[in-house]
């Protein structure tokens, strides 16, 4: 890393930012085109549904679990040294995914991406807290979050345009420049700092909890294609609450334990940590099967599906980076009170979307979900970072991404098991009279995806096909009901800790505490 002074640091400081976004931009770019690819994954490489969900919750388990761990390096040895690490892991795995044959390989490649992206994230929060003065923090992290946006909205339409003309895998490749570029900026224009009195790596810590959190999120998702009441389900959710507990246990004791519990302590920083929890509980879930209602319940292509994107991407441009300026006049309270207000509201309205829905009516809830989910974003980010002092900045900020994360991957698995479980259950029920052979009727009752494809097979005559593909889309749309009204509530339980919990305008430590 370029070493800089302060004058120049201070100067440069919004030219930082943008390089720190660009970072960031591979993690946004992957996430965005993975959920555009993953219906064509399953067809051309006839994955099962319990496969497409480790697929995703294998990057978001590691990229939790790890995330304490690469915080506490940043800290230890430097924040620029690891992200620029964390970087260059992430190009190369993407390398790795783009190779890869079958579903096994690419869940293992995706959980060596997770590893990059937990050296990315954390640290790049920290560098923001860091270069920015406290009066100018909260408008960078609108911006940080802003930007991020346009990986939101490019992702999609990107990895849609790759599928339709390329290779489904040609959408890792997109992932190499963007590393290639943020290692050559980062290099120049990314000061690197550490805390000056870093704590020892806590490795007794990490195992268990990257033990605790494989064992609780595996038996979460293959809870609903093995069934609860499952031997291997039951075991692995038993030891996961074995596992968790034991980690709890010795973090309390731990010299220099992995979670720094004692930040608890401040009452800014749990509220925004338990906000953080809802969101991830309530919304990753929702988002994950939005990909799959547009490709198989509307038949969008995948260009045509990441162009319907943009308004979400718009939305949260808006809502993020006028966050700011809407905390300093009403406060932080009330500001994310109407974020999970509105939030809750589009969230219940998606409750009543059928199969013929037209889209307008998507693209209006996407953007004002969004919107509202600005207003909670940006100034939740920044008041759990105010209350931390800089020289924790790193712990902290990995603190408050991996219990996003962590509960991210347990909403997915549980909405997504609970999805499957009541398709599945559902689907049985109205493809009983059509005719279809047990063997294809057994293997259609695993995803509206696997439904759909055998319906454009050819091997079924097409009024049989038809009425399957209608069930198959009408099962599904059930499933996304519960799904809505579960996330709608969990948002309005976000709305009640807001206004019981969050101080008015998240004032910050005391300045000696903070510098």
């Amino acid at each position: 890393m370029a070493k800089m002074s302060e004058s120049r640091i201070y100067r440069l400081r919004w030219w930082t930012l943008i390089t720190i976004a660009l970072s960031i931009l591979v993690i946004v770019l992957d996430a965005t085109v993975m959920n555009v690819a993953l219906p064509t994954i399953q067809r051309e490489m006839n994955a099962t549904g319990s496969q497409l969900l480790w697929m995703v919750n294998a990057y978001m388990m590691v990229f939790g679990a790890l995330m304490l761990t690469t915080g506490a390096l940043g800290d230890r040895f430097g924040r620029a040294k690891i992200l620029q690490i964390g970087v260059a892991i992430f190009g190369l795995a993407s390398l790795g995914a783009y190779f890869s044959g079958t579903p096994t390989h690419l869940i293992i490649w995706r959980i060596f991406m997770g590893a990059g992206a937990a050296m990315i994230l954390p640290v790049t929060l920290a560098i923001i807290t860091n270069i920015f003065p406290k009066e100018e923090r909260g408008k960078a992290i609108g911006v940080w979050a802003g930007l991020n946006s346009i990986g939101i909205a490019l992702g999609p339409i990107i990895g849609g345009a790759l599928v339709e003309n390329f290779k489904w895998n040609s959408i890792f490749l997109i992932n190499i420049p963007v590393a290639v570029v943020a290692l050559i900026l980062g290099w120049f224009l990314i000061p690197d700092s550490r805390d000056e009195n870093p704590r020892k790596l806590d490795i007794p810590g990490n195992i268990l909890a990257l033990a605790g959190l494989s064992s609780l999120i595996y038996g979460l998702i293959n809870g609903a294609s093995r069934g609860w009441s499952s031997g291997q389900v039951l075991a692995t959710l038993i030891g996961a609450v074995v596992l968790i507990g034991l980690f709890i246990l010795w973090e309390r004791k731990a010299s220099n334990p992995l979670l720094e519990l004692g930040f608890f302590k401040n009452a800014r920083f749990s509220a925004g940590i338990g906000i953080i929890v809802i969101l991830g509980l309530g919304l990753n879930g929702f988002q994950y099967v939005l990909t799959y209602y547009m490709q198989f319940v509307k038949s969008y292509t995948a260009l045509g599906t990441g162009l319907r994107y943009l308004p979400l991407a718009v939305g949260l441009l808006i809502g993020a980076i006028s966050s700011d300026s809407l905390v300093k006049r009403l406060g932080t309270r009330w500001v994310m009170a109407a974020g999970f207000i509105g939030t809750a509201a589009m969230l219940f309205l998606m409750s009543i979307f059928k199969v013929d829905s037209p889209f307008w009516q998507l693209a209006l809830n996407l953007f004002f979900e969004a919107l509202f989910l600005g207003f909670i974003l940006a100034p939740v980010t920044n008041t759990i970072m105010g209350a931390l002092p800089k020289a924790k900045v790193g712990i902290g900020s990995a603190m408050n991404t991996v219990f996003r994360m962590v509960a991210g991957a347990i909403g997915v698995a549980v909405l997504g098991a609970l999805l499957n479980s009541i398709y599945s259950s559902n689907f049985n029920k109205a493809a009983a009279g059509i005719g279809l052979p047990q063997a294809l009727l057994q293997k259609a009752a695993d995803s509206v995806g696997a439904a759909i494809g055998i319906a454009g097979s050819g091997k079924i005559p097409g009024d049989m096909a038809a009425t399957l593909a209608q069930t198959a889309r009408h099962s599904f749309m059930d499933g996304w009901q519960i799904m809505a009204y579960i996330s709608a509530g969990i948002f309005v339980v976000g709305t009640a800790m807001v206004l019981r919990f969050m101080p008015k305008r998240g004032e910050a430590v005391p300045e000696e505490d903070n510098n």
